[in-house]
């Protein structure tokens, strides 16, 4: 059974395979991302299927998405707070950048919450089409 650090490692180690990553969750898991709200779309992504909804959706966005590193700050057997990094291309051409900031719970063996930060400027930059004046009022 996966601790809270190998689940971590274990999901930005397969963040490129949908299934796979999506596999780590628990049935009734999420991946949070509050700010995305502003945006005007989904913030949470529950259970298997909504987790690996998400990530399709950003591989067609991003197609070569990758973490490039991992930094771990605190951890216990159960939870997990960090940061990763992604330094890609996206499918328009635009560089993405990001600076993920997260925290992981496992239940079980299995992800029952990953909650992430980013930077939502950068994020407009690189896949809004007229960047941050596209971000709904």
């Amino acid at each position: 059974m996966m601790n809270a650090r190998e689940l971590l490692l274990a999901y930005t180690g397969n963040i490129s395979n949908p299934d796979a990553a999506a596999e780590l969750f628990a049935e009734d898991g999420a991946v949070e991302l509050p700010y995305l709200e502003s945006f005007g779309g989904s913030w949470r992504f529950e259970g298997r299927e909504g987790v690996r909804q998400l990530l399709v959706g950003l591989l067609q966005a991003v197609p070569t998405f990758g973490f490039d590193e991992v930094k771990i700050f605190m951890e216990t057997p159960d939870q997990v707070v960090g940061e990763w990094s992604v330094e890609r291309t996206t499918a328009t051409g635009r560089p993405f950048s990001q600076l993920y900031m997260g925290r992981l719970v496992a239940e079980n063996g299995k992800i029952k919450l990953l909650r992430e930060s980013l930077d939502l400027v950068q994020a407009a930059r690189s896949m809004f089409p007229n960047g941050v004046a596209d971000i709904p009022a």
